[in-house]
Formats: C-alpha cells, sequence, structure tokens
C-alpha cells in the first residue's frame, strides 16, 4: 500500500519487514471480528497487510482494474485530480495526529488509500 510521502508518520513497512498476522494476534482478530459482527459488515470488511511497494505522493492514488476473464489484477498510480475511477475499495484507519483526513469529510477516521473498476478486455 501507499506511503503518503508528504505525511511523514504515516510510513509503512516494505512488505518484506511487515509482519504477517499471526497466532499472536488471535484476540484482536476475535475482537475485530466481535465488532464487524456487531454492525452487520462481517461479510463487507476483512483485514489486510498495510505495507509499501513504493512511495505514492498525497496527490496521487492506487487504482486496481481487473480482467475478469484473464483473471488478472492491475494496479496503477494516478493522480487523485485526473482520475476516472472513483470507487473506493481500500482504506486504513488516519492516525490521530490533528491532521485533517483526506477522506470524504473532515469527521471520517479513515483514508481512501485504493480504487477500482473493472478493466474490459477491448481497453486494454
Amino acid at each position: 500500500m501507499p506511503t503518503q510521502t508528504s505525511r511523514t508518520s504515516h510510513h509503512l513497512p516494505r512488505f518484506e519487514d511487515a509482519e504477517p498476522l499471526g497466532p499472536q494476534d488471535a484476540e484482536f482478530a476475535r475482537d475485530i471480528k466481535a465488532v464487524l459482527e456487531k454492525h452487520g459488515n462481517l461479510d463487507r470488511f476483512g483485514l489486510v497487510l498495510l505495507h509499501d511497494h513504493f512511495s505514492v505522493d498525497s496527490d496521487e492514488v492506487l487504482v486496481e482494474t481487473n480482467d475478469p476473464q484473464a483473471r488478472t489484477l492491475h494496479v496503477e498510480v494516478e493522480k487523485k485530480a485526473e482520475t476516472k475511477h472513483a470507487r473506493p475499495s481500500q482504506w486504513r484507519f488516519a492516525a490521530d495526529s490533528g491532521e485533517t483526513p483526506t477522506a470524504q469529510s473532515d469527521s471520517t477516521p479513515y483514508e481512501v488509500l485504493m480504487l477500482c473498476l473493472t478493466l474490459a478486455c477491448e481497453d486494454r
């Protein structure tokens, strides 16, 4: 996932260094599952390992497209102001640092990491 280079408090570890979910996280996972169940979101949200492969500037966003026939996913960086892809598919919680969240409103405790759209085969 992206490192927002203009927000030093949000640096993420490289994938190779990120610690995956393990047995030591069982209680945490049960707690998250209970909250998702309580709000009817168990089949809507899950967990991802936040990590970085390369930097993504604060005016950029990762965009995921897919080709259902080829069964492939493609991720590219696009400028937020220029992207035509508008359906968020991944978020992360914003740090409580007094910064204004970059999500849909100032009151949301999360920010969009990735947008998603189906890529038609003829568009490739």
